[in-house]
């Protein structure tokens, strides 16, 4: 079938929206129609020269919300009609990490994949994560696929498959954040806002955002965030004795959501000595191979490291949760959205994201 869709020729080119072939479902596939889908950080990597990436032209997208309009030999947990949401980390649920309740590292991820539903101009093309949300329609493998709750609109909830599963997540699952707990969170873009959405959740009591931009103040406290920190007023680590001053002491969370060396020491650096523990969320600019500088009697302090992927959230059996959470009221994503455009705009809207005006950008198809 015939279908438009956004395709990134290289870096430091504007994408290239125009029509592709895509195939239907074969053996455990189906076939999403998209009805709304996130403009991502990650995704701006990969156009904007701060990340690596060996294999163009790729259609880009990997969040996003929509409706099962086929399914391929094989599936019988999804049918046509079913709302869902196409998640970057699969859940098998056969192998090692998918059984454990330690991870949510699905060991399929890392298998190469090679079909590529997509082609352009008659050549394959391949699809970011084996998703490519920037399309009317996308083919992908049903154990990417979490089906959701059908009152939930898919225009709101379409950014949660990245930004919310990751903030939330983080907070919740892999710092474990407690009741009555200091969180200090630095950037508060589309992942910091869910990390003030999950610290909340947990029952922090201080809840401290970091940021450049002092128009991220209002969203951020309509989230859940009690203190506010430009980080323009502080030179040096002068913000880590603001943090230290607030919390007495330091913080007992740290949150690093922006992808920056010195944020990450920071990070750490602001959290109480004997029990403090950060987690580091946002993507590093280079090739997947560089090193983030570290002061390590920072960590010899007592002080705990942690990365997360994705929050630590299982894709299918746990993530149809944060769904019911929003529908019930307990999120705040439509907090989240600050613009909505067509497909036609989607350079104009990566403008908007790296311009900082934007907290998540959202395609309405």
């Amino acid at each position: 079938m015939k279908v438009k869709a956004a395709i990134a020729t290289g870096q430091l080119q504007p994408l290239v929206v125009d029509e592709v072939d895509l195939d239907g479902p074969r053996e455990g596939e189906v076939l999403i129609e998209i009805r709304s889908a996130g403009l991502c950080h990650t995704d701006q990597m990969l156009i904007d020269g701060s990340r690596d990436w060996p294999n163009y032209p790729v259609i880009l997208g990997h969040e996003g919300a929509g409706i099962v309009r086929e399914v391929g030999p094989g599936v019988t947990r999804l049918k046509p009609g079913d709302a869902v949401i196409p998640l970057a980390m699969p859940e098998c649920g056969t192998c090692p990490a998918c059984r454990s309740s330690k991870s949510n590292l699905c060991d399929e991820y890392f298998k190469p994949h090679p079909r590529a539903p997509f082609s352009w101009k008659g050549r394959p093309v391949t699809s970011f994560i084996n998703l490519g949300t920037f399309a009317q329609f996308m083919t992908v493998r049903a154990f990417h696929v979490a089906k959701i709750r059908s009152d939930a609109p898919l225009d709101q909830v379409c950014c949660m498959g990245c930004a919310g599963v990751t903030g939330i997540g983080a907070a919740l699952n892999t710092a474990r954040v407690e009741p009555g707990s200091s969180v200090a969170i630095f950037g508060l873009g589309g992942i910091g806002l869910n990390v003030i959405d999950g610290a909340r959740l947990a029952g922090a009591t201080t809840i401290i955002g970091i940021d450049t931009n002092t128009d991220k103040e209002a969203p951020a406290r309509r989230a859940g965030m009690t203190h506010f920190l430009n980080a323009r007023d502080f030179e040096g680590d002068g913000v880590v004795e603001a943090i230290r001053e607030i919390t007495g002491g330091g913080a007992d969370y740290g949150f690093e959501c922006v992808g920056h060396p010195v944020l990450a020491q920071q990070a750490v650096d602001c959290t109480r000595i004997g029990w403090g523990t950060t987690v580091l969320i946002g993507i590093m600019p280079g090739s997947m191979t560089d090193t983030i500088p570290m002061r390590p009697r920072s960590i010899q302090a007592g002080r705990s490291v942690m990365g997360s992927y994705l929050g630590n959230i299982k894709s299918l059996s746990q993530f149809p949760d944060l769904i019911d959470w929003y529908v019930e009221g307990r999120l705040t994503q439509d907090n989240l959205i600050s613009h909505r455009i067509g497909l036609e705009q989607i350079n104009e809207g990566f403008e908007l994201l790296a311009s900082g005006q934007a907290r998540r950008v959202v395609i309405d198809f």
